[in-house]
C-alpha cells in the first residue's frame, strides 16, 4: 500500500487526507473519522438514557471525529437484546435522545443513531415474548447456542417495517442528522439477507434478491416518510460462515441501497458476529471488504476493523479503500485520540 508522511495532514488539503471534508447531503462532515456503534449499556432498563449515556458520548465526541452514531437501539421491544439497551421504541424516549444529539451537536460533530431489531439474536428473558425471525433458524454464535425463535408471519413482518420506520421518525424529532439500519452481526435485519438464516420460500426469501427485499422495503418507506434524512446502512462484507453472504451478495445489495436513496454504507462483519474472524488479523482486518464495495458505488462506504492510526487512515483514503475511517476502540480507551494524530 502506499505510504503517506502523516505530517502533511495540516498542509491545506492539498491531497486527499484524514482531515478532509465530506459533503453528505445536507451537512458536511468536517473530517474522515467517525465513531462506530458501540453498545454501552448505560441505559435505564426502559430503554431511556440516564447521566452515564451522556457522559459516555460526551468523552467520544470530544475526540474531534466528524461523526459520532449512538449504538445500537432497539425499535421495538420484539428486537431488544440486552437489558440496559438504549431504546427508541416509544416517543418517550425522544427527549432524553435530542439531549444526547444536542450534546453531540455541540463538540460540532454529526448526530447519527443506529437502529436495531435482535431478530433470533436474543432471548424471551430480555424480550418479554417470542423471537422474531425469517425461518426459525438458531442464530449462529461462536461459543453459545442461542434460543430457536418463532417463523415470522406476515403480521410480524409488518411490524418490522413500521417499528423502524416510526423509530426513523422518533430519531427524526430528536435531531439526529443520520439514522443507521443495523443489517450486520447477526441481528434482525442481517438474518433477513443471509441465506443462513432466511430459509423461506415466499416473497422474502428463496433468492438473493427476495431475501434482500425486506432491507430495501424498509429504506423505501423512510425514504418517503423523511426524504431529507441522510440514512445509512451496516451490511456485512460477507457472512464469515460457510454458505453465507459472500462479499458478491453484498457488492450487489450495497448498489440496490445506493440506489434506492442511501446515503453512506458502513461495511462490517456478518452473521458470525461483530468479533475478529480468525482469517483476518491487523488494523483495519476488514477494510478489504470495505474496498470492494467503495469501488463498485459512488457514495461514501465506511471502513472497520482494528484502525487506530492516521497513517493508515490516509494511506486507505488515497488509495480508495474507504471514504471514512470508523475508529472505535481506540478512541473508547482514549477520547483525546483525536487530537494526538492531529484531528481538526
Amino acid at each position: 500500500m502506499l505510504e503517506v508522511d502523516s505530517k502533511k495532514l495540516n498542509l491545506g488539503g492539498w491531497m486527499l487526507n484524514i482531515n478532509s471534508k465530506l459533503n453528505i447531503g445536507n451537512f458536511v462532515l468536517k473530517n474522515r473519522v467517525v465513531v462506530p456503534p458501540m453498545a454501552s449499556q448505560t441505559a435505564e432498563l426502559d430503554g431511556r438514557i440516564t447521566p452515564k449515556t451522556i457522559e459516555h458520548y460526551t468523552k467520544l465526541a470530544s475526540s474531534n471525529a466528524s461523526m459520532i452514531m449512538v449504538e445500537y437501539t432497539y425499535v421495538h421491544q420484539s428486537g431488544k437484546s440486552e437489558m440496559n439497551q438504549l431504546g427508541i421504541s416509544s416517543d418517550f424516549h425522544i427527549n432524553g435522545l435530542k439531549k444526547l444529539a444536542r450534546r453531540i451537536k455541540k463538540y460540532g460533530a454529526v448526530a447519527a443513531i443506529q437502529l436495531t431489531h435482535a431478530g433470533g439474536k436474543s432471548s424471551k428473558d430480555t424480550t418479554g415474548d417470542r423471537l422474531i425471525s425469517p425461518s426459525g433458524i438458531s442464530v449462529p454464535v461462536k461459543g453459545s447456542q442461542l434460543e430457536v425463535p418463532s417463523v415470522a408471519n406476515e403480521e410480524d413482518v409488518q411490524l418490522l417495517k413500521q417499528s423502524f420506520l416510526s423509530a426513523a421518525k422518533r430519531a427524526y424529532a430528536a435531531e439526529f442528522d443520520v439514522v443507521e439500519l443495523h443489517s450486520a452481526h447477526g441481528y434482525g435485519l442481517n438474518q433477513w439477507i443471509s441465506p443462513i438464516t432466511n430459509q423461506r420460500s415466499d416473497y422474502y426469501g428463496g433468492t438473493v434478491e427476495n431475501r434482500f427485499r425486506l432491507l430495501l422495503e424498509i429504506v423505501n418507506l423512510i425514504k418517503k416518510e423523511l426524504p431529507s434524512l441522510a440514512l445509512s446502512v451496516r451490511i456485512p462484507g460477507m457472512d464469515h460462515l460457510e454458505g453465507g453472504l459472500t462479499i458478491e451478495h453484498s457488492v450487489k445489495l450495497a448498489v440496490l441501497l445506493e440506489n434506492a436513496g442511501v446515503r453512506i454504507i458502513n461495511v462490517s462483519s456478518g452473521i458470525g458476529g461483530w468479533k475478529r474472524p480468525s482469517s483476518r488479523y491487523g488494523e483495519g482486518y476488514l477494510v478489504a471488504d470495505a474496498a470492494t464495495i467503495q469501488a463498485k458505488v459512488k457514495i461514501p462506504v465506511i471502513g472497520v476493523g482494528a484502525i487506530q492510526t492516521a497513517t493508515y487512515i490516509n494511506n486507505s483514503l488515497l488509495t480508495n479503500q474507504f471514504s471514512l475511517a470508523a475508529v472505535g476502540r481506540a478512541i473508547l480507551s482514549c477520547p483525546k485520540w483525536g487530537v494526538k494524530v492531529g484531528l481538526q
